[in-house]
């Protein structure tokens, strides 16, 4: 979560899933940004797997988050997948 200035408010660890996936919910998401007034966010997870390309539910919950994100007056600024040797950014692949 991150000011108008870009400085970082606070980090949150919202979910432990298993090996194959996790559940993110918007609801939880948006009501600690709006909470600690934040203006931006950024999201990551990791794919233990290694593979760094997003899945069609990556692409597709991205683009969820984000138009919750706009009606909400928050900037979704990224989205990283995170391997443990690099990392995707749905923002720099134009997906955001």
């Amino acid at each position: 979560m991150l000011n108008r200035h870009n400085i970082v408010l606070g980090i949150v660890d919202l979910s432990t899933g298993g090996g194959g996936s996790t559940v993110m919910d918007s609801r939880v998401i948006f009501s600690i940004a709006l909470k600690a007034t934040a203006t931006s966010i950024i999201l990551a997870h990791n794919h233990p797997s290694g593979n760094l390309r997003p899945s069609s539910e990556d692409i597709r919950i991205t683009e969820k988050l984000k138009q919750a994100a706009k009606l909400l007056g928050i900037e979704l600024h990224d989205h990283l997948i995170i391997t443990e040797n690099n990392y995707f950014s749905m923002a720099e692949e134009a997906y955001i």
